[in-house]
């Protein structure tokens, strides 16, 4: 057992975590996300909301201040409902480790999976909300 690492860091996203490089991004997606048709490396993580994940990882992981947006989500189709809370979770995540952290940018759906097939990895949760897919980018870690 390590100290100081969450329990819901799996040795497998710990190890990937370690493995990414700045720039490279990782995508943390809901249940309903095509996960396995989208990258080669996928994590599982069923049993774990995104939230949570995100309070894991960002305490060992620099976001990319060198890039405009570290923390991209999927823009809703035109006529699909989106919870507005998921999003503001996911600020107040980022900001309690890295309080500089711009907003989110929002992209177009296929353009949201065209970033998914470049990803370092995808980690599939089983987090049930619409549109709460997340992308991390890396950025250098701080001295």
């Amino acid at each position: 057992m390590l100290v100081g690492i969450s329990p819901l860091l799996s040795p497998d996203l710990l190890s990937t975590l370690f493995r990414m490089g700045h720039g490279d991004e990782i995508v943390l997606a809901d249940a309903h996300f095509p996960g396995d048709s989208m990258n080669a490396h996928v994590i599982r993580a069923d049993g774990l909301k995104i939230v949570p994940l995100l309070d894991a990882v960002l305490p060992l992981f620099a976001l990319d201040q060198s890039f405009d947006y570290p923390l991209i989500m999927m823009a809703p189709t035109p006529g699909d409902y989106i919870d507005v809370q998921v999003e503001i979770s996911y600020m107040q995540s980022a900001r309690k480790i890295w309080p500089d952290t711009p907003e989110i940018q929002k992209i177009e759906r296929f353009a949201f999976y065209d970033r998914t097939r470049k990803a370092f990895a995808v980690v599939m949760t089983g987090d049930t909300a619409t549109y709460a897919n997340i992308i991390l980018r890396k950025g250098v870690t701080p001295l």
